[in-house]
């Protein structure tokens, strides 16, 4: 809302500088932070009162996490939630569509992943409610936001598919645009979720695929940026960046209460709501292609529970010794802390190789 001050920069030019998205993704960066931060431990023991035994643990993962894992509350998204609602209400600017159509993605992945932690922490199992049921929901969810987005998309990029290094290319896939749409959304939310395994090892992600899609809304939505780099120009996309700028700066305050031992885990009310903002973003800004690069990691621990499952039927045998892929590596003999570095430092890498895109040309 600090967004319509500037409206007031004809009377007084200092509240002109509400005007700039980089100072508004500075402020929605730290007002998310700041507020995670101070109410952090209040939701921790809110949660851990109506909790009772925390989230339920997996009897076939790894048995160390029988010991060391057990008691810790779960749904820590809505810390992260909060802080970034908060943040995104106060800084973004309320007339752009995009940011709406995002938190409303953001929100309603949010709330399946809450519904399904309720069932798990009542329920004290690890499985929720139907699986199919939940893939549509989110399915749902995500075809009327790229609906919403291909209508809002100037019109020679409507319901096309962009393809990076290539300047000029665009494959217009009609209306099967909004069904690719809605995979990417989907995809990306339960790839952040099944990700969400180690303490802190999905968060750090998460925060460097949107500090990397901060900088491509920013540069996207700005004619005279989105020219200089022949990208294609997206209207108004550019105020994503607050978006993500929010994200970074919940994820943040989260991540000092994740950080091993966690005091809460995200659990499936963050990891789906932060994945499906993601796919949103890059749908928005018609980077669809380029988040499988940013979000490599996420794609990768994802693909490992596909494979698992589909040698498990077919043959009977295991590729890896534990899917997602990170419990692998823990049978492997790697400490939690030297899994989730190393990811981390290869999401870094993916990171810098989607942006890498943008140049070349």
């Amino acid at each position: 809302m600090l967004y319509l001050l500037s409206d007031l920069s004809s009377t007084f030019t200092p509240l002109n500088v509400f005007r700039y998205i980089t100072f508004r993704t500075g402020g929605a960066l730290f007002t998310a932070g700041l507020f995670v931060f101070w109410f952090g431990p209040w939701i921790i023991s809110l949660l851990r009162l109506r909790q009772g035994k925390g989230q339920p643990i997996r009897e076939d993962g790894p048995q160390t996490h029988l010991l060391t894992k057990r008691g810790t509350p779960t749904m820590g998204g809505l810390m992260i939630l909060a802080g970034f609602m908060v943040a995104v209400l106060l800084w973004a600017n309320p007339r752009n569509h995009y940011v709406w159509i995002t938190l409303a993605v953001t929100l309603g992945f949010g709330a399946i992943g809450f519904y399904d932690d309720y069932l798990k922490v009542t329920k004290q199992s690890h499985k929720g409610f139907s699986g199919k049921f939940r893939l549509l929901l989110e399915a749902a969810i995500a075809g009327a936001a790229c609906v919403t987005i291909a209508a809002y998309s100037p019109l020679a990029l409507q319901n096309q598919l962009a393809f990076p290094v290539f300047k000029d290319a665009l494959l217009n896939l009609g209306w099967f645009y909004a069904l690719f749409g809605a995979f990417v959304i989907v995809g990306a939310g339960n790839a952040v979720n099944m990700t969400d395994g180690l303490d802190g090892l999905a968060i750090v992600p998460v925060m460097i695929a949107c500090g990397t899609f901060g900088v491509i809304a920013y540069l996207v939505g700005n004619s005279f940026t989105a020219s200089y780099l022949q990208v294609n120009y997206v209207r108004d996309t550019g105020e994503l960046a607050v978006v993500c700028g929010a994200v970074i700066g919940a994820g943040l305050g989260f991540l000092w209460f994740n950080a091993p031992p966690a005091q809460v885990f995200m659990g499936d009310t963050g990891s789906l709501a932060l994945g499906g903002l993601l796919g949103a973003v890059a749908v928005a800004t018609k980077h669809e292609i380029v988040l499988a690069i940013v979000g490599g990691l996420f794609v990768l621990e994802m693909m490992s529970v596909i494979i698992q499952v589909a040698s498990f039927k077919l043959t009977g045998k295991r590729v890896f010794r534990m899917a997602p892929i990170h419990h692998h590596f823990e049978q492997k003999g790697w400490k939690e802390p030297q899994v989730v570095i190393r990811f981390w430092i290869i999401a870094v890498i993916l990171a810098l190789a989607g942006l890498a895109t943008l140049k070349l040309r």
